[in-house]
């Protein structure tokens, strides 16, 4: 199993916003059955850690391609893609192994 991680790097002073439309893109996903449960999370401001990142993360038994064949968009993706452009700078995705001590062997 897989821990995938969305990373957004926002314009400062939309981090509210900007993680409600994170939020919603993420249950999109779920409704349309393509993500289990999705965690929004940031620090920053008034708690340590990095300013202006904003984290999305949820689970995969297996890592797709996201342009494979038959894959299909949620509707209203785009809708809210278009809107998160606006606060972002920048993005990137980071895949993690989850331990499993009975699938992973020493």
């Amino acid at each position: 199993m897989y821990l995938v991680r969305r990373v957004f790097k926002i314009k400062p002073g939309t981090t509210f916003e900007a993680a409600h439309v994170i939020h919603q893109m993420g249950k999109l996903y779920e409704e349309a059955g393509q993500r289990s449960p999705t965690r929004v999370y940031w620090s920053g401001g008034s708690l340590p850690g990095p300013k202006d990142i904003i984290y999305m993360e949820w689970t995969e038994e297996e890592i797709r391609p996201p342009r494979r064949k038959g894959h299909k968009l949620p509707e209203g993706i785009g809708d809210l893609t278009q809107q998160l452009r606006t606060m972002m700078e920048e993005t990137h995705i980071e895949f993690y192994s989850i331990f499993d001590p009975e699938v992973h062997i020493t």
